[in-house]
């Protein structure tokens, strides 16, 4: 047997790579390098971040109609392009900021930051700077919000082409990876360029890797069946399922009626499965939780202990969270090992997983608490807490392609990915005026102040999060249910 679905799953690891590295450069670089250029605060940043989140929350709900649509070869060529694209623009706003307030278009970043510095001494410009480069920034996130939510519709579909169903929570688990291996690198790469060729060059080297990736994706990716490099032992065993009683679903009449995989879902179909819900309820929470980690993480390490991401303590800070989330990579076997051993179906050997995953981020709670000891007490906590959620996602995104056709995935999927752009807008926005308002305010809440007193109330809640929504989940779906579409 040929294994060349595991080169399609590398590829979608290497892409997810260069995904996170794209969202990192913002927030690695925002507190100490564009900020004191800007003039920007915490609500500027949660703003920016904020809308990134509900721009891509809404883009993922067509994404996935797109994606079925075209075809899953060329919807992620349209996707990273879109992305790769919108990360260069970034690195364009402070020339178009200068232009747009001085009147003087420098072609240089280095010129027209200096420009911009020295008309902001010579006059009240203050806020016009501010509040234009806060809307540039917008402009090129909107464009990076709506390639990257391509990103995962694509992926599931792709892993749910090439993999039966006992194994997609590990391919999804390994290619899902990419994230962490992504934010491992982002550190040591992203402060060092815009240390020493500005903060502008980061964002164009990093967007200029999606390109790349695209000039393999079109010569590596063909479906299965049309795929030369796949034999028919390969074939065999990716479509298993289609020849087990997994594939059956009993009615009412106690007739088994097979899923059609040719079938199609609208949008607004999609929202009337229970199952569609229960992923939807999976992914809210859990994902706000994981895009403040992503976003919110170096500032925390920043303001709370002082060391900035270009330091060394602040890089390895960052760069031991990440490594200590690698641990996702056994979490999500575990689905399979459960599947396997105790012949369960793919939806309880998930469930029974991921409930054990929800238990780790009640770690949360102690964050601020531990802290107060050594600035490594929350580090390692919140590492555990990206390992729990990557070892969750990778399996809720599975709930899908476990319950709908294959023709389908992407667009439940996409809808389910509303839901996740949802949270995130909250988690980023929310966290953005909080921590404004905890600073100005002087707010105390259990024994902390200020800005200490907003953090202990985040990771209150993102600790209770993942074991609410797997609550949800099995309420609304208690067990393994196929869905029907004629």
């Amino acid at each position: 047997m040929t294994n060349y679905r595991w080169v399609i799953c590398a590829m979608l690891f290497v892409a997810l790579v260069v995904n996170y590295l794209d969202r990192q450069v913002l927030s690695l670089t925002w507190k100490n390098f564009i900020a004191p250029e800007f003039n920007w605060t915490d609500a500027d940043y949660g703003r920016i971040t904020g809308i990134f989140s509900i721009v891509y929350a809404v883009s993922m709900l067509f994404a996935g109609k797109f994606i079925d649509y075209v075809g899953t070869k060329r919807g992620y060529l349209w996707a990273i392009g879109i992305w790769s694209a919108g990360a260069c623009m970034h690195a364009f706003c402070g020339v178009l900021t200068d232009g747009i307030v001085t009147g003087d278009w420098n072609p240089s970043f280095l010129a027209a930051r200096e420009n911009l510095l020295a008309a902001q001494k010579a006059a009240d410009v203050g806020v016009m700077v501010t509040t234009v480069s806060v809307w540039l920034f917008i402009a090129a996130r909107v464009v990076l919000s709506v390639g990257e939510a391509g990103n995962f519709p694509s992926s599931i579909k792709a892993v749910a082409e090439y993999f039966p169903k006992k194994d997609r929570g590990f391919a999804t688990g390994i290619f899902n990876s990419g994230a962490q291996i992504g934010a491992l690198m982002a550190p040591f790469t992203i402060p060092l360029i815009a240390k020493y060729y500005g903060w502008e060059m980061a964002f164009l080297a990093i967007g200029i890797l999606g390109f790349i990736w695209m000039g393999f994706w079109v010569f590596i990716y063909k479906e299965p069946r049309k795929n030369p490099h796949v034999n028919q032992a390969e074939l065999a065993y990716i479509e298993q399922d289609l020849h087990s009683e997994a594939s059956m679903e009993r009615v009412s009449e106690k007739k088994e009626v097979k899923i059609q995989e040719d079938s199609k879902v609208g949008l607004l179909q999609a929202f009337t499965f229970r199952q569609t819900w229960a992923v939807i309820f999976g992914r809210f929470l859990p994902d706000s939780v994981w895009w403040f980690l992503l976003f919110w993480a170096p500032a925390f390490i920043s303001e709370v202990y002082g060391y900035s991401t270009a330091s060394t303590e602040g890089m390895f800070a960052i760069f031991t969270i990440y490594l200590i989330s690698m641990l996702s990579l056994a979490g999500s076997y575990l689905p399979t090992f459960f599947i396997n051993r105790n012949r369960l179906n793919p939806y309880s050997g998930r469930m029974k997983a991921m409930l054990i995953f929800a238990i780790f981020p009640l770690l949360g709670w102690a964050v601020m608490p531990l802290g107060g000891i050594s600035m490594w007490f929350p580090v390692a906590i919140i590492g555990i807490m990206c390992a729990a959620h990557q070892s969750w996602s990778a399996n809720v995104y599975n709930v899908v392609s476990d319950m709908f056709p294959k023709s389908v995935v992407a667009t439940v999927t996409g809808a389910a990915g509303l839901a996740s752009g949802l949270g995130s807008f909250c988690s980023n926005y929310g966290a953005g005026l909080l921590f404004t308002y905890a600073e100005n305010s002087g707010l105390s809440f259990m024994g902390y102040e200020g800005k200490h007193a907003g953090y202990m109330i985040v990771f209150l809640i993102a600790g209770s999060a993942y074991l609410f929504s797997w609550i949800m989940m099995k309420l609304l779906v208690p067990r393994y249910k196929l869905v029907v579409l004629k």
